[in-house]
């Protein structure tokens, strides 16, 4: 059996038994037209205040910047849609952050994954990365064959919509590269764009990060949210999701079976009041392991008062 090709689908193979949903593979090379694309979105100011953006910016479009000699990127994706909803009217939660933190669960499948590679294929060079570390993730999962970019800036696959986490595993083995996802199925949905209740998405996929409530409700470390989002924000405490919520590809998405993405019970069914009346302690002892903990009980409490105004 041809070397790459036996290399390749084992890796996949060990993709698979780890529990991600899809696996990817594309050539490490330079994305020039990312590159273009990523320099005037940034000198258009729409990462706000996110400065860490505009840092290491050779490193985003280049992957061997980050693995010396690198040849492949692995992008691997995992559901994380859940089998339940919030069951209150009190403030809302974006899906993601409805169980324990993806950095720290997908982390260390990405570090299992490439102890793998060297058990049984040889010592090779490779970094993970999760939403941790300048990569390109959508850019790199669309090279790979993945699904395509919606207008709301999303991943999207034909048969489970966007709810998944995107990791990237960069390695200077050679193996055999997928084709990149050529069609593009939006055609002329306009449903996330006339739903976004900031008017964050912009034509050509273009997404004003500055103005997303999930830039407001967990970027954003001023004691203030500007008054002129004030009634906009549809109940959002943390995140956003309605531009998942409104795509019509997100009707085929799956109830996730990973254990550690079964949401809370708080997040579920606190009302408002019992999220203004959490203490430090109890904050830190529940969300210990959740993504809302980013927000800090402060930024949570802050952004619960400018909804509730």
């Amino acid at each position: 059996m041809n070397t790459a090709l036996h290399y390749t689908q084992l890796i996949k193979r060990f993709s698979k038994e780890l529990g991600f949903d899809y696996c990817g593979i594309a050539k490490a090379e330079r994305l020039d037209e990312d590159a273009r694309r990523l320099e005037k979105w940034l000198s258009k100011g729409m990462h706000g205040q996110m400065g860490y953006m505009e840092n290491h910016f050779e490193l985003r479009i280049d992957p061997t910047r980050l693995v010396p000699g690198a040849r492949s990127v692995i992008t691997l994706l995992m559901n994380y849609f859940p089998g339940q909803q919030q069951q209150t009217d009190g403030p809302k939660i974006s899906k993601y952050a409805y169980g324990n933190d993806y950095h720290e669960v997908i982390r260390g499948r990405l570090k299992t994954l490439l102890a793998l590679i060297n058990e049984n294929i040889g010592e090779v060079q490779g970094r993970g990365f999760v939403d941790s570390a300048p990569v390109l993730e959508r850019a790199w999962a669309k090279k790979s064959g993945l699904g395509w970019i919606g207008k709301n800036g999303n991943l999207l696959t034909r048969d489970a919509g966007s709810f998944f986490f995107i990791a990237t595993l960069i390695t200077d083995l050679t193996l055999l590269y997928d084709d990149p996802y050529a069609k593009d199925f939006c055609g002329t949905c306009t449903r996330c764009i006339n739903a976004c209740p900031t008017n964050a998405i912009l034509p050509d996929k273009v997404i004003d990060g500055s103005k997303c409530i999930s830039y407001f409700t967990i970027e954003l470390k001023d004691a203030l949210i500007p008054g002129e989002m004030q009634g906009r924000f549809d109940n959002w405490a943390f995140g956003c999701d309605v531009c998942q919520d409104v795509c019509p590809w997100n009707r085929f998405s799956k109830p996730t079976q990973e254990a550690d993405f079964q949401p809370l019970p708080e997040v579920l069914n606190f009302s408002t009041k019992e999220w203004e009346q959490f203490s430090e302690e109890q904050f830190r002892r529940i969300f210990k392991h959740s993504p809302i903990k980013r927000a800090k009980l402060k930024g949570l409490q802050r952004n619960l008062k400018f909804i509730e105004l």
